[in-house]
């Protein structure tokens, strides 16, 4: 191909330039990287890149055989530090680099940052790509805010697409997101589980990272198919009523020679103290969040996976890592800021306004922190000083909690604070309560393998810590597989051990987990005010000797009211007296004790009748049995 390269075509407007030098272009992603148009009758692709400290930048691709010198790119005029250039004939598909060289000599070969496609990896090549797509999901957009907000039930469903579920006869291979969409949506839809949230599907060179070591911030990687393949999964995902939420990592990037770093031969998107700029323990570097061009860049990525794949929420990942100057560094390894401090006050300042933008934008999205410290404020808005999150990982609640229930019955009671220790602060952020991935990975064991005792008593175990996380104020997140308590921990080159089902005991955890989101979804008391202090109300926290506690959760009607009794040991408990707010029928929704769970089948009958007999500071009270190892929902009947 010997077509030159037309350097009177832009898709920059002056105003663009304005709002890319002062941060505040949140769209780069309309005129950066390369765009395929038909020109006077003319088609090929205009290729945009920024590259301040750039001496020359070249277009190499299979379309001139990746000659380095046939086609160069022209910077602007407006000190914008951009390239740009419209190359006829170049098609969709067409695999591309650019060839840089420094003004200090440096010469590179880098991978589009705006790329909407990539080489499948070990491949290293950008691929210019069209995002057409004819969508099917307008009944969900059209109601979306109505499923995402705050008060709704929002039961979340934690995916690694190529180990869900492989094709072990064709070299157990992944399957594709068009394949994903046959059998994902559906499983899930069966579940009950009303989002699912994937570990980050952006383009990334190392698939042992899981995805956290991000390459192409505007890619869904070619491992599983086409952007256009990824669509067809969120559509359906959709079309079944499931939101779509999307691990996103603007906390660091990896050190691979064709992506982010040291782009233009300088340290463009990093800082270039590697006190700032790189993470000893991951080995990878940080964004300059101060530079206006990296928000541009970051915040475009945000909004681009909102607005071109209609993604409902976004999980950031390892907040903590950028809050901090010292995260992961001993003495005199970081910088203090400007007061003497360890805040990152510019990643700060940039994580109020990716939040502002995302909800300016698209206000019946969501964003999540994954924030692992006492940060003050995450969830509450950037214009009273917090950070501007929707919700918040509540991992206090995770690690008390799996401390708790790892204990031997025998020695919860002296661990019983652990227990109740949460409600003490459960209002202080919007939090989800998350079993993810990560706690069941390195040794650390499966949840199943966590539990205590003999294998009854680990399956007992388990469904009643289900019960505590759906019974707790705060939205639910589990991890796959642990809904039907595989063995293993997670091992991302291998299917989950969906073979298990075939035993009782795996099928009864899987029941449970279905009926409880199902619980979940259809009762008021247990999602409206999972962030107000007035949807929760002890009945009594104190029985520490019987490791057995009980609470109730109330909806905004006051006649929705759930009481939720645990007990902790694997001792049977007749004739309970529990404290209760209302005389009547209080009916036993659900038992984790139940048989076709996998439990004894100890109960109540289907309910009891309160009497009026003071209990607990209530005015009547109720006389149930309470089984080994297990939680009961009950509600009232009037």
């Amino acid at each position: 191909m010997n077509s030159k390269v037309i350097y009177d075509i832009s898709l920059f407007t002056d105003f663009d330039i304005y709002l890319f030098k002062e941060g505040n272009h949140f769209t780069a992603y309309e005129k950066l990287g390369a765009h395929i148009l038909e020109v006077d009758g003319i088609t090929g692709t205009y290729f945009a890149l920024w590259a301040p400290n750039a001496q020359e930048v070249y277009v190499i691709g299979d379309f001139n055989n990746w000659n380095k010198y046939s086609h160069p790119l022209a910077l602007r005029w407006d000190g914008s530090g951009i390239w740009e250039g419209f190359i006829p004939g170049v098609e969709k598909g067409s695999k591309y680099k650019y060839y840089i060289i420094s003004k200090f000599g440096y010469q590179l070969e880098k991978g589009d940052p705006y790329a909407f496609l990539w080489e499948t990896p070990p491949g290293t090549a950008s691929i210019v790509w069209s995002l057409e797509y004819s969508w099917n999901d307008n009944e969900w957009m059209k109601n979306r805010h109505r499923f995402n907000c705050l008060n709704s039930p929002i039961s979340i469903y934690e995916v690694h697409l190529g180990s869900w579920r492989r094709v072990p006869e064709q070299g157990n291979r992944f399957l594709s997101y068009r394949e994903m969409a046959e059998w994902l949506p559906r499983y899930v839809k069966d579940m009950g589980f009303t989002h699912v949230e994937f570990l980050p599907i952006m383009e990334h060179p190392f698939y042992g990272s899981w995805g956290y070591q991000v390459i192409g911030y505007f890619a869904p990687t070619s491992r599983y198919g086409t952007p256009q393949d990824f669509m067809y999964l969120v559509d359906v995902l959709h079309q079944n009523g499931i939101g779509v939420i999307l691990d996103w990592v603007p906390s660091h990037f990896p050190d691979d020679g064709h992506g982010l770093c040291f782009f233009d031969g300088t340290y463009l998107y990093e800082h270039q103290d590697p006190k700032k700029g790189y993470h000893p323990h991951w080995h990878s570097y940080i964004f300059n969040y101060g530079r206006n061009e990296v928000k541009n860049f970051l915040i475009s990525s945000a909004i681009f996976w909102l607005d071109k794949y209609h993604i409902d929420a976004l999980r950031v990942d390892a907040v903590a890592s950028m809050l901090y100057l010292d995260y992961g560094r001993a003495p005199g390894e970081w910088i203090p800021n400007k007061y003497g401090g360890k805040e990152n006050l510019e990643a700060i300042d940039f994580l109020r306004r990716l939040n502002e933008v995302v909800y300016e934008k698209f206000p019946d999205t969501q964003t999540i922190a994954e924030e692992s410290t006492a940060w003050p404020m995450v969830s509450r808005p950037a214009y009273i000083g917090g950070l501007g999150f929707g919700m918040k990982w509540n991992m206090g609640w995770m690690h008390d909690t799996l401390h708790y229930f790892s204990k031997d019955p025998i020695y919860r009671k002296y661990h019983h604070n652990q227990i109740t220790f949460s409600i003490w602060y459960a209002f202080s952020e919007n939090f989800v309560l998350p079993l993810s991935h990560d706690e069941v990975v390195y040794g650390k064991g499966s949840l199943i393998n966590k539990m205590p005792g003999d294998y009854w008593q680990k399956f007992a175990n388990l469904r009643l810590l289900y019960a505590y996380m759906y019974a707790h104020p705060g939205k639910k997140l589990l991890f796959m597989g642990n809904e039907f308590a595989q063995w293993n921990e997670w091992y991302h080159e291998e299917s989950l051990h969906w073979h298990l089902l075939q035993y009782p005991a795996h099928q009864g955890v899987q029941r449970w987990v279905k009926d409880l989101n199902n619980l979940y979804r259809t009762e008021p008391a247990l999602y409206e005010l999972d962030f107000d202090p007035a949807g929760f109300e002890w009945i009594d926290f104190s029985d520490i000797e019987q490791s057995v506690f009980s609470f109730i959760r109330k909806g905004r009607n006051q006649n929705d009211i759930i009481l939720v009794v645990f007990n902790c040991t694997p001792v049977i408990r007749h004739n309970y007296r529990v404290g209760v707010p209302q005389a009547g029928y209080w009916k036993e929704l659900l038992n984790s004790d139940a048989n076709i769970y996998g439990g004894g089948g100890y109960g109540n009958s289907g309910g009891v009748w309160a009497e009026k007999y003071p209990f607990h500071g209530r005015a009547f009270s109720i006389e149930i049995t309470l089984p080994p190892l297990a939680a009961l929902f009950f509600k009232i009947i009037q």
